[in-house]
């Protein structure tokens, strides 16, 4: 039987105070580091006592030392009894070599390429591969309660995933150097069988452990073979492995008492219920009795609740910006059929697309390598991202809830059967509603377990019915869709899924008057920001959102149809709109002088974002009326917005903003006025005291007149003057028509001519909307 304690030499210990000393650290300090609740096993490492052979390797790591360097290691006997063929080190080696190279072709066989969901051939590992790092504490282990949770993720939660948040990445590689026993956790699609494949490569091509013997094994196969057999021998499945090699029983027990064999376990998860504890029970019975070699065993979060002596946890962690950028680079070169400029081409253009603010949900999933390959898949198709997220999302689940195991032929238990995919989705739906309406993007065990049994309750098949929710919900995680964040507190992986399946619950009711109800509470929601995605998603799921868009229009129209001073507002940006000549849409026009007027009103970018939604013309063909207008609107903006310190540089900005004789020759006497302001400018050859003595005798009535020239030349720069609660009311519209556009481009299930129907009264004022309608 393996020690299960170790204890430091005397030459070790030296080092470990060293070490020790060198980071100015208390004992107290290590052992929280380490995860003890008290110092004494530190003491007993420092004074040369046994301590757990875990807390050693731990110990060891956070001083940044090799445990094999402190340890006080018995001598082993190199041979079993009957084993008389290798009397010494050397010979050991030779071994080791020979076995090496018989296995090489093997190993290369077995890892050296992967298959990727979707795609055709199978892929060179080393042409996909990312290096990967690791999360040295598991996620689900942190004591956090939620308010800890909350405060650690952005303001902004649609910018961010919720999982991993402020948690330190160390590098894998370091990790199997460091850890002689490693357990690797992560979720599905999350690079752990890949990740083994490539340790097994590097052991092969003796660029990792070149002193150890890779031994790949699928523990999925590993379990068909004893059911089988009736034997779950590790050793007999080892020797089997290395039948073709020549090795005998002998020399393969010597070669595991000597600890010369990388062991590489992959799937804990994918062993069938029925045989998992036996397998559990080989696997544990046989690290321990061969304790000196290296083993790795990779199993889905959510799935392992069994620890093995003397194993490290490590968790794999998501995809970083790097690491998305790399994937998609050798996507785009190696997988897809592009040439190789072509394939640089779409990768950077993926990229940069990626980081665009539209594309915030693609980018929070991007973060594991399968949904990663489904978006560059999409991506490859149309050299853009889809409009309609909602079919990029719907993929996303169907592969981690269904696909992914069975292209793999992984056969889950029982509850796998009984709680179909329609289910699933259902009840999932069904969670994301009620956490979603509530603001909790983080829930406790308890609460989830709750929304489990309130839905399990309301099903009518025996099989369901007799399901427990504690079962259901490990199902769900070891989905990857709920992610246990910390101990007994949970979220969904990712935002944009909770999103998604929101409003998902809100289209699948088959009675149209739960489903109208559903629609009007949506649209009472309009004014509420994180509110914004459900609306997009609906509309896109919706077989018929017409609904849905008349009722946001009519919302929309109601904040702003009783109050004087906005239809005021309303009426001078419709007869603008009319008064300029213009190719574009009316509304486009419309919905551009709306954001010229109310930049600062409204605090907006200085940009063409709402016009350009309706009418994309705008970036190519901007009318002379409309350049001049946002030329003099610049211009009166900057004139009242540069800081007095840049004086200068503001006389300067102005003589150039202020357009030209030529853009303005067919209006003389706008050109006479311009010019005339031009002449009241000092020059910049006067000196900077002059022109600050000017500027603070002259600018702001300089600036009023230029504002008096462009009213009355232009009809714009007007000071409306609006209250806190006109711009509050103001900012609620905007938000909401441009959100309205959104909705209209995110589905092509409405018309054409409800969508002419809503764009035409768009921005227009309550009349002129009545009007329309007959009212």
């Amino acid at each position: 039987m393996a020690r299960r304690s170790l204890k430091a030499s005397t030459v070790g210990i030296e080092k470990a105070k060293r070490a020790f000393k060198i980071r100015e650290w208390t004992q107290e300090y290590l052992a929280s580091e380490v995860g003890l609740e008290t110092r004494q096993s530190i003491w007993k490492f420092f004074t040369g006592k046994p301590i757990d052979r875990q807390n050693f390797m731990e110990i060891c790591f956070q001083l940044g030392l090799d445990w094999q360097d402190i340890a006080q290691l018995p001598d082993q006997k190199l041979l079993t009894e009957g084993n008389q063929g290798w009397q010494n080190c050397q010979d050991v080696e030779s071994l080791v070599q020979m076995l090496r190279s018989r296995l090489s072709n093997k190993i290369q066989s077995q890892c050296a390429t992967t298959r990727l969901l979707d795609i055709a051939q199978p892929i060179q590992l080393e042409k996909i591969y990312v290096s990967t790092n690791i999360l040295n504490n598991i996620t689900s282990r942190r004591w956090l309660d939620i308010l800890d949770l909350q405060e650690l993720i952005p303001e902004e939660l649609n910018c961010s995933g919720l999982n991993q948040v402020d948690q330190e990445r160390l590098s894998a590689i370091q990790a199997v150097i460091t850890y002689p026993k490693l357990m690797v956790l992560g979720k599905p699609g999350s690079g752990k069988t890949t990740f083994l494949q490539h340790i097994a490569i590097q052991c092969n091509q003796g660029k990792l452990l070149s002193d150890r013997i890779p031994i790949f094994i699928r523990l999925k196969n590993f379990a068909e073979d004893a059911k089988k057999t009736g034997t779950h021998s590790l050793f007999n499945y080892i020797r089997q492995e290395l039948a073709d090699c020549g090795a005998s029983d002998q020399e393969i027990q010597t070669l595991l008492v000597d600890g010369r064999m990388l062991i590489l376990l992959d799937g804990l998860d994918e062993i069938p219920e029925d045989n998992n504890v036996k397998i559990i029970s080989e696997i544990d019975t046989f690290t321990e009795k061969y304790y000196r070699n290296q083993s790795i065993i990779t199993c889905r979060i959510g799935y392992q609740y069994y620890q093995f002596e003397g194993f490290s946890d490590v968790e794999i962690a998501d995809f970083d910006s790097s690491q998305i950028e790399a994937f998609v680079q050798n996507w785009f070169v190696n997988v897809s059929k592009n040439s190789l400029e072509k394939g640089k081409a779409l990768a950077c253009e993926f990229v940069q697309k990626l980081q665009l603010l539209e594309n915030q949900q693609i980018r929070e999933i991007a973060v594991r390598p399968l949904l990663l390959n489904l978006i560059c898949c999409v991506f490859q198709a149309r050299s853009d991202f889809p409009v309609r997220r909602v079919e990029l999302y719907k993929q996303g689940l169907d592969i981690l809830l269904n696909r992914w195991d069975k292209v793999r032929n992984i056969k889950r238990n029982e509850i796998y059967v009984h709680l179909s995919l329609p289910h699933k989705l259902e009840l999932l739906s069904q969670i994301a509603a009620i956490t979603f309406k509530q603001g909790n993007y983080f829930f406790t065990q308890s609460n989830v377990q709750q929304y489990i049994t309130d839905y399990l309750m309301k099903q009518t098949e025996p099989e369901v019915l007799q399901l427990s929710s504690e079962a259901v919900l490990k199902l769900l995680e070891t989905d990857g869709l709920l992610i246990e964040q910390a101990r007994g507190i949970y979220s969904f992986s990712h935002i944009a899924f909770q999103q998604y399946l929101t409003a998902k619950n809100i289209v699948t009711s088959p009675n149209p008057q739960i489903l109208e109800k559903k629609i009007i509470e949506l649209v009472s929601h309009l004014s509420e920001a994180r509110w914004h995605k459900i609306f997009l998603l609906t509309a896109g799921i919706l077989d018929n959102p017409t609904c849905l868009l008349q009722l946001m229009k009519q919302h929309i129209d109601q904040l702003v149809s009783f109050d004087k001073q906005l239809q005021k507002f309303f009426n001078w940006l419709n007869h603008k709109s009319l008064s300029v000549q213009s190719t574009h849409k009316r509304v486009s026009v419309r919905a551009f002088y709306l954001t010229l007027e109310l930049l600062d009103d409204l605090n907006l970018t200085n940009d063409l974002a709402f016009s350009l939604g309706i009418d994309l013309r705008l970036t190519s063909n901007l009318t002379p009326d409309l350049a001049l207008d946002i030329a003099l609107q610049f211009a009166l903006r900057l004139s009242l917005a540069l800081p007095y310190e840049q004086t200068l540089d503001r006389v300067l900005a102005l003589r150039f903003a202020l357009p030209d004789n030529g853009t303005v020759a067919c209006n003389p006497e706008l050109q006479h006025s311009l010019q005339k302001l031009k002449e009241q400018l000092p020059t910049p050859f006067q000196g900077r005291e002059k022109l600050k003595e000017w500027w603070s005798a002259n600018g702001q009535t300089w600036a009023n007149e230029l504002r008096l020239v462009i009213v009355r030349s232009r009809n714009i720069g007007h000071q409306w003057q609006f209250s806190e609660q006109h711009k509050e009311i103001l900012k609620q519209y905007y938000t909401a028509n441009y959100l309205l556009v959104d909705c209209l481009k995110s589905t092509c299930k409405v018309t054409p001519t409800v969508t002419e129907d809503i764009l035409v009264t768009l921005l227009l004022p309550a009349p002129k909307i009545f009007m329309r309608y007959n009212i």
